[in-house]
């Protein structure tokens, strides 16, 4: 037996799995049915606790080839069923495997509706997954001194690296700020040459790069606490190299434009999440990962809001007029599934080799 406790005392019970032991975390929940590799493997889930809202998990094994980085990045897995016999021809070993493997402590048999019903009512929370309830004090205590520290460059790659040197395309600099492989991936399929820079480099060394490009990838926690991430942005914004900014990156260049950021009362996270594109009044179904948002009012006079969520109108993507910049609050390659934003990298292409956006 053990437990899932929340800093406002709650308890929810469970069962040990995974590389079992005590952690405490920020609790947020995806909504997603599948992809559950994809989410493991997310950056952008560093210092969480991700908590599963579809009931049985891990039915069809594990491919490493689907991994999105190097690790399993969040600090704890919550679920309601871990399913020990999965079933697929790409399957190379159990899911509990793979998490025992990256010493990843996972919480199962919890009444997970209950847990997210409680984020939705309540927000947000940090808690403890913990076999030790005795002195619900010190489990307080644990949660209490819980915090997020350096999460971005905790992912960031430590040395600037090549990938798709074979290609003949826009040569392109990532910023990696907890980037996944999909978009290296996405980026090469296009022909591009891409450099993996770690997230503190200087924007100097970019400018001096000569790129044609820059992306602004994902990544995890509170933008604001990124100052001198922001600071390289803005003189990369200033100088102006055309920019494609992705989920943290979206809010980045927002922050570094002037603009600002909130905390979200439980945030975005799963692969279903409607976006309308206003200029060409088309809805999407996108996947997210994101408990902070650009804030509609107090952005520069040239920024126009240009995608909103259709559950709570809420931004998700940015045209920085009088620049070649443009950013999605949302992930558009598509790692877990929908496939039907992806067009947003060949309009990335396009604007390079154009000097405009067209969209």
């Amino acid at each position: 037996m053990a437990y899932l406790v929340l800093e406002d005392g709650s308890i929810f019970e469970g069962s040990t799995r995974g590389a079992f032991h005590e952690t405490a975390c920020e609790v947020v929940f995806n909504t997603s049915m599948t992809g559950y590799l994809e989410i493991l493997t997310d950056p952008s889930y560093a210092g969480q606790g991700i908590v599963m809202t579809y009931p049985m998990i891990g039915n069809y094994g594990i491919s490493r080839e689907d991994f999105e980085s190097t690790r399993l990045q969040p600090c704890a897995f919550i679920i309601h069923e871990l399913c020990s016999t999965p079933s697929n021809f790409r399957s190379e070993m159990s899911l509990e495997e793979i998490l025992i493997e990256y010493n990843i402590p996972c919480l199962a048999d919890v009444d997970t509706r209950a847990v997210v019903k409680k984020l939705r009512e309540s927000g947000t929370m940090r808690g403890v997954i913990t076999q030790d309830i005795s002195n619900m004090n010190r489990c307080l205590n644990v949660i209490k001194s819980f915090k997020h520290d350096r999460l971005v460059e905790s992912v960031s790659v430590e040395h600037s690296c090549l990938f798709g040197s074979e290609n003949t395309g826009p040569n392109i600099a990532l910023l990696d700020c907890g980037a996944k492989y999909s978009i290296v991936r996405s980026l090469a399929a296009r022909g591009c040459r891409i450099t993996l820079f770690p997230c503190l480099t200087n924007a100097q060394e970019i400018i001096n790069g000569g790129f044609d490009g820059l992306v602004l990838s994902n990544g995890p926690g509170d933008p604001a606490d990124c100052t001198q991430i922001i600071r390289n942005v803005k003189e990369l914004y200033d100088y102006g190299i055309p920019t494609f900014a992705i989920c943290l990156g979206h809010q980045l260049a927002a922050l570094a434009a002037g603009g600002s950021t909130t905390k979200m009362k439980y945030g975005h996270r799963g692969s279903n999440h409607p976006v309308k594109l206003l200029n060409e009044g088309r809805t999407f179904l996108t996947s997210q990962n994101h408990g902070y948002v650009v804030c509609s009012e107090g952005l520069p006079k040239n920024a126009e809001i240009n995608c909103i969520n259709v559950n709570d109108r809420t931004v998700e993507g940015i045209v920085y007029h009088g620049k070649l910049w443009f950013s999605m609050q949302f992930y558009p390659e598509v790692s877990p599934c929908p496939h039907n934003t992806s067009f947003l990298f060949d309009r990335f292409i396009s604007m390079i080799g154009e000097g405009k956006y067209n969209g």
